[in-house]
């Protein structure tokens, strides 16, 4: 049986807490990282009918999409309604982990699993987001001490690449010449006399972040007292797929057909889906964005898109927008867009860990509007 952190470790591999945003509050709220997990509950909100529900299951984890402490507290007594959800997880036994604005721009997170629930395909990023800053070091060396500075740099960590590491090219020798001057103690050569000798050229793609500790690995193992190297920072390709939002395609339809097709696919609720624009215009290209996405209302109207589906639009931005003829305007409830990851995400720890742990989803509907007249 898998343990808190096992777990925990699996869904942060997926949805990493540090691409959330600054403001946001991701990852372990409560629970004993040591303590087995059997059953697992996914739902959006933590509020205390969901708690109550994870309670009642018995629910050893509860990972939910909304934090429940975003803003910081000074006490956590029962006399509040998240009070009262952290206690009646606490008396049951039950974890909460948050997955948040980490989960909303990964793959296989929020916004993707919006738009696939909407049948869109060939899907990329609103706003792609930037990849790791990556470095190229080059260094040249003698052939025979190629080896022992591949392994030290590799150790630092350079050559990380996906799933691959100690991942290195090095060329055909070429000849190295220089001139040892007074005061230097060369390895080959004697000073004040010109020197040749065969060198290879060594290149490793590193992160950024490790700069530092590489090239001091590089300096420790090379044999040559000043070696030749340069260190080059890398251009972000822009080829990442996660990032805010999703673009995709769908089967020409009308924006109505459309529409009622996003209100069948969709969890119901009383607010429902509420449509701007021409009826009868056709779409073909959707953009999406899983919570409140009038944030990027500003972009998308850029975009060459038909449509957009968000949720919590405002009167005078979506009134704006209208008036710049760009896509229609689907605006759906929050909790039902948001609602589209559970299944996502509870398929990807079944396949992960087998019969090893029992899950559920949620249908408890925390949508908080009770009324539509």
């Amino acid at each position: 049986m898998p343990t808190l952190s096992d777990v925990t470790d699996l869904i942060h591999s997926w949805y990493p807490p540090a691409t959330a945003e600054d403001w946001d509050a991701v990852g372990l709220v409560a629970g004993d990282p040591e303590q087995p997990v059997r059953k697992v509950l996914f739902a959006v909100d933590p509020s205390p009918a969901v708690a109550a529900e994870a309670a009642e299951w018995k629910a050893d984890l509860l990972v939910v999409h909304h934090p429940l402490f975003l803003k910081p507290v000074h006490g956590v007594a029962a006399t509040t309604p998240k009070g009262r959800t952290l206690h009646t997880l606490a008396k049951a036994g039950c974890a909460l982990l948050a997955a948040h604005t980490n989960a909303d721009q990964a793959d296989g997170g929020v916004s993707e699993a919006l738009a696939q629930a909407l049948g869109l395909s060939d899907l990329s990023p609103i706003l792609p987001t930037s990849g790791d800053p990556i470095d190229k070091l080059t260094v040249f060396v003698p052939a025979d001490a190629a080896a022992p500075v591949r392994a030290a740099i590799a150790e630092a960590g350079a050559g990380q690449i996906g799933n691959y590491d100690f991942s290195s090219f090095t060329s055909a020798p070429g000849e190295g010449r220089f001139r040892p001057l007074a005061g230097s103690t060369p390895m080959i050569g004697n000073v004040g006399e010109i020197t040749t000798t065969e060198e290879v050229r060594l290149e490793v793609v590193l992160a950024r972040s490790l700069r530092e500790a590489v090239v001091r690995a590089m300096l420790a193992a090379h044999p040559y007292e000043e070696p030749a190297y340069d260190v080059v920072e890398l251009a972000d390709p822009g080829i990442v797929t996660t990032g805010t939002g999703r673009i995709g395609t769908v089967g020409a339809v009308s924006l109505a057909e459309f529409a009622e097709e996003v209100a069948a696919v969709l969890p119901t609720t009383h607010h429902g889906v509420r449509v701007a624009g021409d009826p009868e215009r056709l779409v073909k290209r959707v953009a999406v964005c899983g919570g409140a996405g009038d944030f990027l209302l500003d972009h998308v109207a850029r975009l060459d898109v038909d449509a957009y589906v968000t949720s919590d639009l405002r009167h005078h931005p979506a009134a704006e927008f209208t008036e710049k003829n760009g896509p229609a305007l689907v605006d759906v409830a929050h909790w039902a867009a948001e609602w589209t990851w559970l299944p996502v995400v509870e398929k990807r720890l079944r396949e992960a860990l087998g019969d090893a742990v029992e899950t559920r989803v949620s249908e408890i509907v925390t949508d908080p509007w009770t009324m539509h007249l």
